[in-house]
């Protein structure tokens, strides 16, 4: 419980990350066509290899739901833009935050030198894995991203018991219990992405000591992030 509370105050507090934890009215993004989350990437389809100080992590997109997202982010790591930058913001059992050039937590820009909108869908949730936008708000989406970290354990029943009190499909409450994430995001942060290779590199970087604004003692970087296409 007292995880729970903590996590819901970093909601509140944490800048350029989950500021938009109030009810957001961004754009509904996707189609007509069924999307499995956790399927692994087919033959030719586009992925990333993030290259990180701690191991690689393989992220799989979702251009049909969440284009600009998707674009915003392969267009950044084929420019170099995420090159040699830190994970600023580490948060273990919730998530881990990086994309910001500054390395502060406060910076970066979109590819559009100005921040686009959001891209929800009710087919993308914010599982563990998921890569999703840090934002500040509706609709302030740049550079900065973060991938859930949170497992299974932290869906407790009182979470159950508010997705389901909030309507959330009886099939979303149990793929968050069988998984883990955080639900509490969901229609708040652009979900574009998931992790399908990796996570074990995931949860180290989220495990490392962390100092002020939960920023890593020691650098996480990210070495470079390959665009490339499943074989």
């Amino acid at each position: 419980m007292l995880k729970k509370v903590l996590i819901l105050l970093m909601c509140l507090v944490i800048p350029l990350s989950f500021a938009g934890c109030k009810n957001n009215n961004g754009s509904k993004g996707g189609s007509d066509v069924e999307i499995d989350q956790f399927a692994p990437p087919a033959k030719g389809e586009t992925i990333a290899i993030m290259k990180t100080t701690m191991g690689d992590i393989k992220i799989k997109f979702f251009p049909s739901v969440a284009p600009k997202a998707v674009e915003n982010f392969i267009t950044h790591a084929k420019n170099g833009y995420y090159d040699n930058v830190i994970f600023h913001r580490v948060i273990n059992d919730f998530m881990i935050q990086g994309g910001d050039p500054t390395g502060t937590g406060m910076g970066g820009e979109s590819i559009w030198n100005e921040p686009f909108e959001d891209e929800f869908s009710e087919k993308l949730r914010n599982y563990r894995g998921a890569l999703s936008m840090a934002n500040r708000g509706p609709n302030t989406n740049g550079s900065q991203f973060f991938i859930v970290q949170a497992p299974s354990d932290t869906i407790t029943q009182d979470w159950i018991d508010q997705m389901k009190s909030n309507k959330f499909p009886d099939d979303v409450v149990a793929k968050y219990k069988e998984v883990g994430g955080t639900p509490w995001l969901d229609n708040k942060h652009t979900v574009f992405g998931q992790v399908y290779e990796g996570m074990d590199i995931v949860d180290k970087i989220a495990a490392v000591e962390v100092g002020a604004n939960d920023k890593p003692v020691k650098d996480v970087r990210i070495l470079g992030i390959e665009i490339t296409t499943v074989p």
